[in-house]
């Protein structure tokens, strides 16, 4: 018997962020697929053993103790990892662009979402890390790559970021299976993404995709003392100040940053460290970044806000693609971080109040960069608008409209 929707959801709900709970669920679709094969309880109990526990211990030890995928870094394959802007339709003037985070969890929900960006035929898709549970080859198979997954690939590039999930499997899968799939067109020869971060580029804007999966997962009671801070690693530094040349004082083009880690957020933890490096790399500047993530499942639009030492960033979580969206109040004392937040319910689980997933649509038209965030009926719940100068790199914001359920003060 096919599992229903409802019962797919049901195993994310509550879904933490550790190892050994991710692969733990993954051992327990396995289960659950041999079961139905079988109706012997003998066997029902033996499969159980053999796929749950032994299987689990074997993939968690491997995984928590074997050696990470080695780092992938450009020039690859002669590669830079730069790539033109570029529509599919030479008479379109306004490109587009849709990001998803959190979305590969092969349920009904990332299926619609999935759907729903198909209809508006993005010349770009790109996904902002985290293959649940635990990044294996079969579950990017399901999410992206099988006859029957629903991931949308744009005619001019779809790409990915990693999450922590991803790195769970120690990033094998990522960078074997799932990167192998992505690419982008560079005039008429279309490249395969050859690392975990990218840039794709016009005359206007820069939208540059920063990988902190890599770094999210440390070594089990290392990680205790040294919890991981999602850092950029040094090869990916080189090629932000190298090849993208992302100090450039003479460059003002608009910056757009993309990651799945949280550069701030109100309700769990936050990653600070990439961002006083991006900060570090452009130099004693004022001029303010857009910066899109998820890992938080739900939609928040943030006020302009500095961290620590970072950059002046237009803060927007979009971690709603796929996952269930429980419905939780910000940390009081990070209240004032948000200017939106998604909180309608749209189903009760188990008790749990559950929000609408969604995507984000950008449209490119020269200097004006525009963000609808859809949700999964395709309502666009909040539009807003950013204007570059190129002759500073300042960015002038307006909000088009945005639903008064969303406003939080």
């Amino acid at each position: 018997m096919a599992e229903s929707s409802r019962e797919r959801a049901e195993k994310y709900l509550d879904l933490g962020h550790s190892e050994a709970e991710n692969h733990a669920k993954t051992q327990l679709e396995l289960y659950e697929k041999r079961v139905k094969q079988t109706s012997s309880v003998t066997n029902i109990i033996t499969e159980f053993f053999k796929t749950n526990l032994l299987g689990f211990a074997r993939h968690y030890l491997r995984s928590r103790f074997g050696a990470k995928h080695p780092y992938q870094a450009y020039p690859r394959n002669g590669d830079n990892g730069i790539y033109p802007l570029q529509s599919s339709i030479p008479s379109r003037e306004e490109l587009s662009i849709a990001l998803l985070s959190d979305w590969a969890s092969d349920t009904a929900e990332s299926d619609a979402v999935a759907n729903l960006v198909s209809r508006y035929s993005p010349d770009y898709t790109i996904h902002l890390g985290d293959v649940y549970f635990v990044g294996t080859p079969q579950e990017i198979e399901s999410n992206f790559t099988a006859p029957h997954a629903s991931w949308y690939y744009g005619a001019s590039g779809s790409l990915a970021l990693s999450g922590n999930h991803e790195m769970y499997s120690n990033g094998g899968a990522f960078f074997q299976h799932l990167l192998p799939a992505m690419y982008a067109l560079d005039g008429e020869v279309k490249k395969t993404q050859q690392a975990g971060f990218f840039c794709i580029e016009n005359s206007h804007w820069r939208i540059i995709g920063l990988d902190t999966g890599y770094t999210s997962v440390g070594k089990p009671f290392l990680e205790i003392l040294f919890p991981p801070d999602c850092h950029l690693k040094d090869e990916q530094i080189a090629w932000l100040r190298d090849t993208v040349r992302l100090g450039d004082p003479n460059d003002h083009r608009g910056l757009v940053f993309l990651s799945h880690h949280p550069y701030l957020s109100a309700f769990r933890e936050e990653y600070v460290k990439p961002g006083e490096q991006i900060q570090e790399l452009l130099g004693n500047t004022n001029r303010p970044v857009i910066w899109f993530w998820g890992h938080d499942h739900r939609l928040v639009i943030y006020d302009k806000f500095k961290n620590g030492n970072g950059p002046l960033a237009f803060g927007r979580c979009i971690g709603h693609g796929g996952l269930p969206v429980e419905i939780q109040m910000p940390n009081p004392v990070d209240l004032s971080k948000v200017s939106y937040y998604d909180r309608r319910v749209k189903s009760i689980l188990k008790k749990h109040p559950l929000g609408y997933n969604g995507f984000v649509r950008l449209l490119i038209n020269n200097d004006i960069l525009t963000a609808e965030y859809r949700d999964i009926e395709d309502t666009c719940v909040y539009e807003e608008t950013w204007t570059v100068d190129k002759n500073s790199g300042q960015l002038i914001w307006k909000v088009v409209q945005a639903i008064p359920e969303l406003a939080v003060r």
